[in-house]
């Protein structure tokens, strides 16, 4: 649906999704963390998807937010929820942290255990231990039934997935140039996240013919000077990243690496024997490594579920108990209303005679999104608040 995130900050709640910032004031009854929460709560189940607009790049224009309804439950009701959410989640922030560090723990003894095992060998340049030279792919628009291309998604942090591809507007014997061998090592040119720009993966699966686009550059390692195992295990290296990164180009946004700079870029480089020795001990500590990473990704993916389905419960009125004493839901909203009514609170703007004359030309109306009927607070009667957005 697009980022979004919720925060708190003075006597307001903000939401960002995408690149726009809503700060959203509550009068009085209606708490900001109670907002907050429940912002988060539809971002998480989905409840922003009937509100927001664009089908590519997703937006939540305020028109469209004020029409978001608001199931308000008592102030009593609000605190209780607050104080259970914070009270579970918390607990979640913290184990999401130690699963974060573990991570970096896990990255750093990879480092620290590649550097132990490659750093006493004399160092070689990447364009001197090539069958050929460096050689970047051709661009290919899309028409089915052409020849697989593949896409930039293909270059994983290990192997290239040559099942990630699309069909190209060219001919086998125009791709000829471009298909892929076993061994071969793929770079990608550019990515928005300077972390990826440089990312290198190995051919391994040749089962069926596939080209290189111009996102790749292609390096073909000479097999008398560099296994290409090794030459993808180095390429992964703390010393090899901070190479790429420091030398890479910033366009439009986009992080460039170019064939000079690939060409130049040094790794250790044992004999062939050695080589084969580090393959052989790597293959065994990175098989330890990915279980490791998959238990953390299990994990990680348990505490979103828990999240989520905490604040289901919260918004759906089963986290926290109902007490009868508290002020009943429709008096709070009569209360709202008055004090809105009382300072003034500005209504929403109506359409201005050009729009509306631009909307009868353009033909009917859309009718409006569903409201929110089905994400309940405590009970399928509960009031709703139109938000209020400040100017």
């Amino acid at each position: 649906m697009g980022r979004c995130a919720v925060f708190q900050g003075d006597d307001s709640s903000y939401l960002a999704f995408q690149k726009a910032l809503h700060r959203i004031r509550p009068l009085g009854g209606v708490s900001s963390d109670f907002l907050r929460y429940y912002f988060e709560y539809l971002h998480v189940t989905g409840g922003f998807s009937e509100f927001v607009t664009g089908s590519t790049i997703k937006h939540l224009p305020q028109q469209q937010l004020k029409r978001l309804p608001v199931r308000v439950p008592s102030p009593n009701e609000q605190r209780r929820i607050v104080a259970a959410l914070e009270e579970q989640l918390s607990r979640l922030d913290v184990a999401r942290g130690t699963l974060q560090v573990t991570i970096r723990r896990i990255d750093r003894y990879l480092q620290a255990t590649l550097h132990r095992m490659t750093a006493t060998y004399p160092s070689a340049q990447l364009r001197e231990v090539l069958a050929s030279g460096l050689t970047n792919g051709r661009s290919v628009p899309t028409r089915a039934g052409g020849f697989p291309v593949l896409r930039l998604t293909a270059l994983a942090e290990t192997y290239a997935d040559v099942t990630q591809y699309k069909e190209g507007d060219w001919e086998e014997d125009d791709a000829r140039p471009f298909l892929v061998q076993q061994g071969d090592f793929l770079i990608a040119r550019g990515n928005g996240s300077i972390s990826l720009v440089g990312r290198g993966s190995l051919v391994r699966d040749t089962s069926f013919s596939v080209a290189y686009p111009d996102t790749v550059i292609r390096a073909r390692p000479d097999v008398r000077k560099v296994l290409p195992e090794y030459l993808r295990i180095i390429w992964s290296s703390l010393a090899v990243r901070r190479q790429i990164e420091s030398k890479a180009r910033t366009t439009a946004g986009i992080h460039k690496v170019n064939q000079k700079i690939l060409a130049a870029v040094e790794f250790p480089l044992p004999d062939l024997a050695a080589q084969r020795d580090v393959c052989d001990q790597w293959s065994k500590i990175e098989q330890q490594s990915r279980h490791l990473a998959r238990t953390v990704a299990v994990s990680e993916r348990r505490s979103a579920m828990l999240r989520r389905s905490l604040l289901s419960e919260a918004f759906a009125g089963r986290l926290v108990p109902q007490d009868p004493a508290d002020e009943p839901a429709a008096a709070l909203l009569a209360r709202i209303r008055a004090e809105r009514d009382a300072a003034g609170v500005p209504k929403s703007r109506g359409r201005s005679a050009r729009r509306a004359t631009a909307r009868r030309e353009s033909g009917p109306e859309a009718p409006p999104p569903p409201r929110l009927d089905t994400l309940p607070l405590t009970a399928a009667t509960q009031p709703t608040l139109d938000l209020e957005i400040p100017s």
